[in-house]
């Protein structure tokens, strides 16, 4: 193989070819804006908008008009907690110490205001439980928001656990599902999510494009828009809507929904096969994470006394990984979710984040078993 094996599906995920050929027509053939009525142009922008408004819709199980565009699951995540939380209403945030930074930065924003936000707890699995949100909650506790799968160790949390407990309470649920939709079944009428936050390019679609699911119009009232000018998206999201992107968007949730079996089969045996060869050909290598209610994707180890940036800067021609999120990459301090699990200095210090995907082959995994294992060998001498 000469060139870089692609195993950073987490950071970012291929664009599946037929997204683009979905996409391509909208670019130049198809130029119109769906704003635009007064021709046909404009008419058949809006209807590729909304035919693909419910293929993403689809795919978690809502109705199409639950749906509102953004540009990506980062603007969805800051227009729930900016648009929801005000200081004069005395609200009260609830999210987890590893969440997403899209989630944590708005946080730490809204705290400064003057808002209470508080951070609740994760096991040594990076999984929340319901006793320590329990005990965050306050009478002003407006919205709790807890991410579906993590982003960097890949453990699933207990959403319709944790979402049951803020209905009964009457306080709003939001979740961070960027890494979930599209690899895990989701059905919004059985699950108690009041908001939900995702992108097309986790799952095979375009970059700069994403969507936040609204339960009903009465939650959706209390949202104050984060973008004004024109009152696109029913008032929710302002700005000329990208129909490329959108139908690419479409075209990714629907492939997803029809290979969601297949992928999960397919990808996960891959990263079965890549964690065993590490266990039986690597000595010190460990699993951060929960060991099996994660990403069938996700495979995040330490390899004990090699530093992350060492191990990647051996390997950058050969795997492309990562040793945590890519929204964090500007940041030299190690991962804040292993940080947030105590994990200990030797498993911080040597973590690396594999991401599989739908294009990976297992050739391409005993190849990146061979060289990965070679490499460690020789970092530690």
């Amino acid at each position: 193989m000469t060139l870089t094996v692609y195993m950073d599906c987490h950071s970012t995920t291929p664009v599946d070819p037929r997204v683009i050929e979905s996409m391509h027509p909208w670019w130049h053939d198809q130029p119109g804006n769906s704003s635009s009525k007064t021709h046909e142009y404009g008419r058949k922008a809006q209807s590729e908008l909304e035919e693909s408004r419910a293929k993403v819709a689809s795919i978690i199980g809502a109705h199409s008009d639950k749906i509102t565009f953004t540009s990506g699951s980062t603007e969805s995540s800051n227009t729930v907690l900016f648009g929801l939380l005000h200081q004069e209403n005395n609200d009260h945030l609830i999210v987890t110490t590893t969440e997403h930074k899209a989630i944590l930065d708005p946080s730490a924003v809204i705290a400064e205001s003057g808002i209470a936000a508080t951070l609740v707890p994760v096991d040594q699995h990076g999984q929340t439980d319901l006793e320590g949100i329990e005990k965050a909650i306050s009478p002003s506790t407006k919205l709790i928001s807890v991410i579906y799968a993590n982003n960097e160790v890949g453990s699933i949390n207990p959403i319709k656990e944790i979402g049951a407990f803020c209905r009964e309470r009457k306080i709003l649920f939001h979740t961070d599902a960027t890494q979930a939709v599209g690899k895990i079944p989701l059905d919004v009428s059985n699950l108690p999510i009041d908001l939900m936050s995702f992108s097309a390019h986790k799952l095979y679609g375009p970059q700069g494009i994403g969507a936040l699911y609204v339960r009903n119009e009465e939650i959706r009232r209390q949202i104050r828009p984060l973008i004004y000018g024109g009152g696109h998206e029913r008032g929710l999201r302002s700005g000329t809507v990208p129909v490329p992107l959108v139908a690419g968007f479409g075209k990714a949730c629907e492939l997803s929904q029809d290979l969601m079996q297949t992928d999960a089969q397919k990808i996960g045996a891959m990263r079965d096969r890549l964690w065993q060869r590490f266990q039986t050909e690597i000595p010190n290598v460990i699993l951060n994470g929960h060991p099996t209610e994660r990403l069938y994707n996700n495979l995040n180890v330490s390899f004990i006394g090699i530093p992350s940036e060492a191990f990647i800067i051996k390997l950058r021609d050969i795997v492309a990984v990562s040793a945590g999120s890519a929204c964090t990459s500007a940041n030299p301090e190690p991962s804040h979710v292993l940080k947030a699990m105590n994990v200990g200095h030797a498993r911080l210090e040597s973590a690396i984040r594999f991401g599989l995907g739908r294009f990976n082959t297992m050739d391409e995994v005993e190849f990146v078993a061979d060289k990965v294992r070679d490499a460690v060998r020789e970092l530690r001498g």
